[in-house]
């Protein structure tokens, strides 16, 4: 029990413990109760004993006002120390989250934390991006472990706070395609060069959240549908990309690796890389400027700048791919 249940038990001890003690003195229930709050409260509206005081009722009086009155006030001055303790708190660990969120560089700000957002902040986190929640509901990003910010993610002073203009991606994840339309055009203003994943529920919304800057515009229930039609047609094959690319219960992953301009692979053909032997992975395509994948590429394929590579391997191959390609 904490101290200040303990200090309430208390006090409604004493009451009872005063109520009772009037009644056996000669007074009515609802007397003697309002004998003993008045007592113990110090407010001494209008005693009710009558002119004539027994010394007994003297006697009983004053233990009552001693272990009333201090137990009142100590319950009161406790009260007053949880509530002004808590708001202290957090008020301290709101200035201190702030603090955070504005040296945060190159971040992932995920508005909306329903189904959606939650999902794509897990696995945001499971790959080791550092991740902003904005969400309008106090109580909804409450416990949750994760810099939050509690406002309206269409307005651009909560986003400037989220720090959007220092962020590497954004995911427009609101209820409604207007609101995720607002995020969009607002953010790509502040950070031309930002990745941006924004929700459509309705097929006409796609092409305007395209117009309005987003890089990707995923509709959650056709790609679900999607999904699911997969696992009917073939189980085996959905499993296991699913496994691959969420899941990590294997020693394979699936990543994708941009080439720098510095790179040592820059200039030369697939072949000559082999990333195979200077990696360990297998490269399943590559992406060139002009966004096209060639799936199964070509070993005389030039690499340059840019282009992406999409591997298979082990966590320990991808990283080395990563540094080759940097």
């Amino acid at each position: 029990m904490s101290r200040l249940e303990w200090a309430l038990a208390t006090v409604v001890t004493i009451i009872l413990i005063g109520t009772i003690g009037f009644m056996v003195l000669g007074l009515s229930f609802v007397d003697a109760m309002y004998m003993t709050i008045i007592t113990i409260t110090t407010v001494g509206y209008r005693e009710l004993t009558g002119p004539n005081v027994t010394y007994a009722e003297k006697i009983f009086t004053m233990i009552i006002i001693v272990t009333g009155v201090s137990t009142v006030l100590y319950t009161f001055t406790l009260t007053l120390q949880v509530v002004i303790e808590g708001q202290l708190r957090e008020f301290v660990g709101r200035r201190r989250m702030d603090r955070k969120i504005a040296d945060m560089q190159g971040h992932v700000v995920v508005c909306g934390w329903g189904r959606v957002g939650q999902a794509a902040a897990r696995d945001l986190q499971r790959s080791g991006a550092d991740v902003v929640v904005i969400d309008s509901d106090d109580q909804r990003v409450h416990d949750i472990n994760l810099p939050t910010i509690v406002g309206d993610a269409t307005l651009d002073e909560t986003l400037r706070t989220a720090g959007v203009d220092r962020a590497r991606a954004l995911v427009a994840a609101l209820e409604g395609d207007a609101e995720n339309l607002f995020v969009t055009l607002s953010s790509r203003e502040m950070n031309p060069d930002m990745f941006i994943v924004a929700r459509a529920r309705q097929d006409d919304s796609v092409e305007k959240l395209s117009r309005a800057g987003a890089d990707r515009v995923v509709n959650p229930q056709e790609l679900g549908a999607a999904r699911m039609a997969s696992f009917v047609v073939q189980p085996n094959v959905a499993e296991f990309v699913d496994v691959v690319m969420h899941e990590r219960s294997m020693d394979f992953r699936m990543r994708e690796v941009e080439i720098g301009a510095g790179s040592p692979v820059a200039g030369i053909s697939l072949r000559e890389a082999d990333f195979r032997r200077r990696a360990g992975v297998l490269v399943l395509a590559l992406r060139g400027d002009d966004g096209v994948f060639a799936t199964n590429p070509d070993p005389d394929m030039v690499l340059h700048p840019h282009h992406v590579i999409i591997a298979v391997g082990t966590a320990d191959a991808l990283q080395e791919l990563v540094r080759v390609c940097q």
